[in-house]
């Protein structure tokens, strides 16, 4: 992880900004933008004109507040068209999940999140979890965040885990050993499990490429079944899928 040093430090509280809009979040005032960021109000109000002229926010005056701009979709719908692990993933991930009618998807580490890159759903009890791209979900409960910690270079994971010390004091050592038993699971078995929502069993697996930061792949269902057995049933396909997907992104020429 770069230091602070060596970014510009004006980029970095913009995109600070920018970071302070979250689903359900339609507009925000400077005094809530200042609240979310930590940033002083006289920054907030410079940054939040010169974004508003770029198009990456829009300004409600009736609300005097800022909603996100048309500017900001085109920068995801740029990234998703030229990923080329996306281009590599899409497909197989569709033809894993209308064979075995299952959810798959593929996340990259924001900070101390995941977000999906890529959802594909066919689990016909999923109605009630909906996942598309550009979703977060946290770090420290999913399969998708353990998998990355797992794979994490040492530096970069004990940054993460001092934030979520501090971020879930109260069940820090459960969680704690939960992550670790994950951690063991990945380089025993080359994934782990996670249950952190009702009836639903994930397993994910990382990916691990050079040139590449590190991806996690995941399949999960909704089930009444043990969960024993849905492991069974889901972990080789997840790591035929995973070994496929590494294996086209080694020798992806970027």
């Amino acid at each position: 992880m770069k230091g602070l040093s060596l970014q510009n430090r004006s980029l970095a509280r913009g995109i600070a900004i920018l970071r302070a809009f979250r689903p359900g979040t339609a507009l925000l005032g400077n005094g809530e933008i200042a609240e979310r960021t930590g940033l002083p109000r006289s920054s907030i109000s410079r940054l939040t004109q010169t974004l508003t002229c770029n198009g990456y926010l829009e300004y409600c005056a009736p609300q005097r507040a800022y909603r996100l701009g048309a500017a900001v979709l085109t920068l995801a719908h740029a990234m998703r068209m030229s990923s080329p692990v996306l281009r590599i993933a899409t497909p197989a991930m569709q033809t894993l999940a209308r064979r075995m009618r299952i959810n798959v998807g593929l996340a990259a580490r924001d900070e101390s999140e995941m977000v999906y890159l890529e959802s594909v759903r066919f689990d016909l009890k999923s109605s009630q979890r909906s996942v598309i791209p550009g979703q977060r979900v946290p770090i420290e409960l999913t399969a998708l965040g353990r998998a990355w910690l797992a794979a994490a270079p040492e530096t970069e994971r004990q940054a993460v885990m001092a934030h979520l010390d501090l971020k879930r004091r109260k069940n820090r050592r459960v969680l704690n050993s939960q992550i670790a038993d994950a951690m063991n699971s990945v380089r025993r078995h080359g994934y782990c499990v996670a249950f952190w929502q009702p009836q639903v069993v994930a397993l994910a697996a990382p990916l691990i490429a050079q040139h590449y930061p590190i991806y996690v792949v995941n399949v999960s269902v909704t089930t009444d079944e043990p969960r024993d057995s849905v492991v069974r049933r889901l972990e080789q396909p997840l790591l035929e899928l995973a070994a496929h997907l590494q294996r086209h992104m080694e020798a992806t020429d970027l």
